[in-house]
């Protein structure tokens, strides 16, 4: 099939070379979870899903919807850790996911569900061990606990976290504390007769820190350095001489139109940006609807034959118009790079989260899944 103009193109051989670089930081017999949810950071689920099933020995995403999409491609195991409604609970147990759980309510729909489909359901248990979201308290987990041992359906297999900071090389302080909470809770459970619970708190930032013992006989969740991107720029300046990470992600679009205008000729709507000479300009079809934040307008640049062309104006719904005149023999669908590199220059999401004052994540999170995305070498 031809590609359409615009496309999203991930590469198999960086998302797997990704994956066996943190394999290389694991312990033996330690789990890697990848984290397909948000359309696997804006990915694509079941295009990063293909490429990695050989290679994990999980999937975690966030809710119902993105369950389905995984079992379309895959029967591995999968991590269920977003809020699922009552109503979708025996869907998730004839999908075999694996739900977090943090409240009694959830707790007896799944013993009612198990007991109506026979059925032993396996559970891990959310701890908000200091990060203030969704989680257990150690002061309510004995209620919790007793709910689960009265049960004859409920597998309780581990307890786990999120770090809030990790990320922050500076201060590990908190991280530290919010490890020990962990491990209280972890004591609590033991000493409540579930004698075989494991734990996890560790994703991409916290499987390249130093937090003592952090990972030991657990499971651990790669997301963002799966992708190819680093949690902070901190981050990367420690640890990219430790691990080699390569973008998977590359965002190609194609030349709708390119003339020129005179000087004094505004571009785009709200007359924000007005020639200063005749400028041959080039429209590019994709705006923010697609992902191009309007926080781009007259504030970033393009790849076109590998040099920079400037936006100019305002990035509307569906385009926006960069300046093509010193693009030699530029010419109707060349190929345009929003995202990635092209001949010898780079256009990064930490370049473009700058620019909007946000983080990398948010950069690839919010491309349009609607855009067709191609596996690539």
């Amino acid at each position: 099939m031809k590609n359409p103009l615009s496309y999203i193109e991930i590469s198999k051989s960086a998302l797997r070379n990704n994956i066996a670089q943190f394999r290389t930081l694991l312990p033996k017999g330690n789990l890697l979870v990848l984290v397909v949810k948000a359309n696997a950071y804006g990915h694509g689920l079941k295009e990063v899903v293909k490429i990695a099933n050989s290679f994990v020995d999980m999937f975690q995403v966030d809710d119902i919807e993105e369950l389905r999409e995984v079992r379309i491609v895959t029967n591995k195991r999968v991590l269920i850790l977003g809020y699922i409604q009552n109503s979708d609970l025996e869907e998730l147990a004839d999908l075999n996911a694996t739900l977090g759980v943090y409240n009694i309510e959830t707790l007896k729909e799944l013993e009612r569900i198990g007991k109506k489909k026979n059925k032993k359901m396996i559970i891990h248990l959310k701890i908000d061990a200091l990060l203030g979201r969704q989680g257990v308290l150690l002061a309510d987990l004995k209620e919790i606990l007793n709910t689960i041992q009265k049960s004859k359906y409920l597998i309780l297999e581990s307890i786990y976290s999120h770090f809030s900071n990790i990320e922050d090389t500076d201060n590990l302080e908190h991280a530290q504390n919010q490890f020990e909470y962990l491990m209280e809770a972890k004591r609590i459970v033991i000493n409540f007769g579930f004698k075989n619970i494991t734990h996890h708190i560790s994703a991409t930032s916290g499987m390249l820190s130093d937090i003592k013992n952090n990972w030991e006989g657990v499971l651990v969740r790669l997301g963002i350095g799966g992708y190819g991107l680093w949690p902070s720029e901190g981050m990367k300046k420690i640890f990219s001489k430790k691990i080699k990470l390569t973008p998977v992600l590359r965002w190609v679009s194609h030349i709708a139109q390119v003339k020129v205008v005179p000087k004094d000729f505004p571009i785009g709507y709200g007359l924000t940006y007005i020639t200063k000479r005749q400028t041959k300009i080039a429209i590019i079809p994709q705006g923010y609807s697609d992902g191009y934040d309007r926080g781009l307008s007259n504030n970033s640049f393009v790849l076109i034959k590998g040099q920079k062309c400037s936006v100019l104006g305002r990035v509307a719904m569906n385009m926006f118009v960069v300046d093509v005149s010193s693009v030699k023999d530029v010419k109707l669908e060349d190929e345009v790079i929003l995202l990635g590199s092209q001949n010898k220059r780079e256009i990064t999401s930490e370049m473009l989260a700058e620019k909007l004052n946000t983080i990398n994540y948010e950069i690839v999170a919010r491309l349009n899944p609607l855009i067709r995305r191609v596996i690539v070498k």
